[in-house]
């Protein structure tokens, strides 16, 4: 199998990944997409412990689904992300500025850092970010949008715009995503009463920080480093 060919494949499940995350951050399940994910192959023995453990349960849980799955899946969503009042610390709440301002508040530098982001890529408001520019949902949209960029580049040849896109990503990683799902995810942990959105916490936390390793390992190859395409290794 060719280089080429093999970056191409990662850059795929790259977007697939950071799609699947955002879906299920962004709203509750529905049929619908229960039924894709039962129908989705979990990975096995991937190397990362968190994402293991994220497809283990996943698949335990989906393996077990009954007629009361989407009620259950229902409540609990809004029981981790929403919680049962608004006072204190209730639910693990999915935005960053929460966890990264002093008080704890929505809308603060997070969001506007974020923003700025999205204006540099050519992005607009979507609908799907009415819950906001910095809620995890959004910021995972975003990587999966540049994922995606990254795979045409990349089976284009065009070796300076994949480079620069993964770059992006590389930063964005470093400046976002790292510096609060750990505090998110934990939350998640706290606060989920079914497997599935456990699951999710070990998968968001597991493959954002194995994201953020590939990127740092192709951005830093000899070829990046002597600032030849990327393409050569796609």
């Amino acid at each position: 199998m060719s280089k080429r060919i093999t970056m191409a494949s990662v850059l795929e499940g790259r977007h697939a990944t950071y799609g699947m995350l955002a879906r299920l951050f962004r709203e509750e399940v529905d049929e619908a997409y229960l039924g894709k994910l039962k129908r989705m192959r979990c990975p096995v023995n991937t190397g990362n412990a968190d994402v293991d453990a994220g497809y283990r349960l996943l698949h335990a849980y989906l393996s077990g689904a009954w007629e009361r799955t989407l009620e259950d899946l229902r409540r609990d969503y809004l029981r981790v992300f929403i919680g049962s009042n608004t006072t204190g610390h209730a639910a693990a709440y999915p935005n960053e500025s929460v966890h990264t301002s002093a008080d704890r508040l929505i809308m603060q530098d997070a969001r506007d850092e974020v923003m700025a982001v999205y204006r540099a890529a050519g992005l607009e408001n979507s609908d799907r970010w009415k819950a906001g520019e910095d809620h995890i949902a959004t910021e995972l949209e975003y990587m999966q949008i540049m994922s995606k960029r990254a795979l045409d580049a990349c089976a284009a040849g065009q070796g300076g715009k994949t480079e620069a896109v993964l770059l992006a990503q590389r930063n964005f990683l470093a400046d976002h995503l790292l510096a609060w799902v750990p505090f998110l995810t934990d939350d998640m942990l706290e606060f989920a009463q079914t497997d599935f959105y456990r699951a999710l916490a070990h998968l968001t936390r597991g493959f954002v920080r194995e994201d953020a390793d590939f990127l740092e390992s192709v951005l830093q190859e000899e070829s990046v480093a002597q600032g030849e395409p990327v393409p050569e290794a796609c």
